[in-house]
């Protein structure tokens, strides 16, 4: 299966800095930097969308802007870019979720994602009032998306759950195509909701061996239920034409790490009930040494940002031979960011997309033809090395 990349909206603000955040930390203040306006992240989606990304992730949170209005917004100054949309299941009703879902279809032409996430965060939460515990919610998040779902395929769905009730729920108008499901989750319960429900299960970018060992997981769970799932990953990206330049460009970033900031966040994150997070944070216990715990993969991301807190750090050719190595394993999507992200687009883009069409690996999706065929890449390549 070809690769498919997704770039990502910092609806929580941007900046030549990590912006901080998540899983109950604040933004940090270089968030502020470039604020998160529509016409900076429309730079952002319309760079995405002509370098050919197919889509572009938005977070969720107290931290960040609302994803599903800001995309709605961004959209329409685009044409062909999908939203990840990231949305937490407890905080509005599944009949109404459905019926937004395919509205957004129809309003954009089909350019809608689910990011489900189904909330790790107990304080934050409540906040929002919602007082399950964490077990409780990926229930409720397994009952959202069985409504969901018999909605989107036209029936009519009564259930009487654990945690929700619909009775004659039922959409006037299906949404076209149906949204596909994007999940995480690396306890066992969330597995079991990924397995019934998700089109593609996104992990953070932990190494390779424990990557292997989580599709490995997913997948057997998903034969269990005679489904067929993708796997996508999510990392940050540091690319540049020789790999000396792109480990400056992370050192520069680790010097701006406060070190009042970095023990603030890490005893913020250590608080976290997120089994994906406390993974992370093992990466790099906090520490500033040893942080590349694989070739031309960084926990240095970590430090200061909850959730993803990974980067494939090096030139153009060896972060694409990391993503090929990825992909060996199953990872057929790639969700990918970068600070200042219209800037780190580009240097993806024109950097390393081209060398995994040379590959053979990467269609873009907008161009038909653009790619050619492992066979015809090698032939152009070789004469390309001939004298002439």
């Amino acid at each position: 299966m070809p690769l498919t990349f997704h770039w990502f909206l910092p609806t929580n603000g941007d900046s030549r800095h990590v912006v901080g955040g998540g899983h109950g930390t604040p933004a940090t203040s270089s968030g502020r930097d470039r604020p998160p306006t529509v016409a900076y992240l429309t730079q952002i989606a319309r760079a995405a969308e002509d370098l050919g990304f197919v889509g572009a992730l938005t977070p969720t949170g107290a931290w960040c802007e609302d994803a599903w209005l800001t995309t709605a917004m961004v959209s329409q100054h685009t044409e062909r870019l999908k939203f990840l949309v990231a949305f937490r299941p407890g905080f509005v009703s599944p009949t109404l979720g459905a019926q937004m879902a395919s509205t957004f279809q129809r309003q954009t032409g089909g350019r809608l994602s689910l990011n489900v996430v189904t909330g790790g965060e107990s304080v934050e939460q409540r906040a929002y009032g919602d007082f399950l515990d964490k077990d409780a919610r990926y229930r409720r998040t397994g009952e959202f998306l069985e409504v969901v779902r018999g909605l989107w395929e036209g029936g009519t769905v009564d259930l009487r759950g654990e945690h929700l009730q619909v009775e004659g729920a039922r959409l006037a108008r299906l949404p076209d195509p149906v949204p596909e499901v994007y999940f995480g989750g690396s306890s066992p319960i969330a597995g079991e909701v990924a397995a019934r429900h998700a089109d593609v299960y996104l992990t953070w970018g932990e190494p390779p061996a424990a990557v292997a060992e989580k599709i490995a997981w997913i997948r057997a769970l998903a034969d269990g239920e005679g489904r067929h799932i993708r796997f996508g990953i999510r990392l940050h990206v540091i690319t540049r034409d020789t790999s000396a330049q792109a480990w400056a460009e992370a050192n520069r970033l680790l010097e701006g790490f406060d070190e009042g900031t970095v023990r603030a966040v890490q005893a913020g994150l250590a608080r976290s009930e997120s089994e994906g997070q406390r993974r992370m944070l093992d990466l790099h216990g906090g520490s500033r040494d040893d942080l590349e715990i694989h070739p031309n993969l960084w926990a240095g991301i970590g430090l200061v940002r909850g959730g993803a807190g990974t980067a494939l750090v090096g030139s153009h050719d060896e972060v694409a031979a990391r993503i090929g190595e990825y992909h060996r394993l199953g990872i057929d999507e790639f969700v990918l960011s970068g600070y200042p992200h219209l800037e780190e687009a580009y240097w993806f883009g024109e950097g390393v997309l081209p060398r995994l069409r040379a590959q053979g690996l990467w269609p873009h999706p907008f161009r038909p033809g653009a790619v050619a065929s492992s066979s015809a890449a090698q032939a152009a390549l070789a004469g390309a090395a001939s004298p002439r």
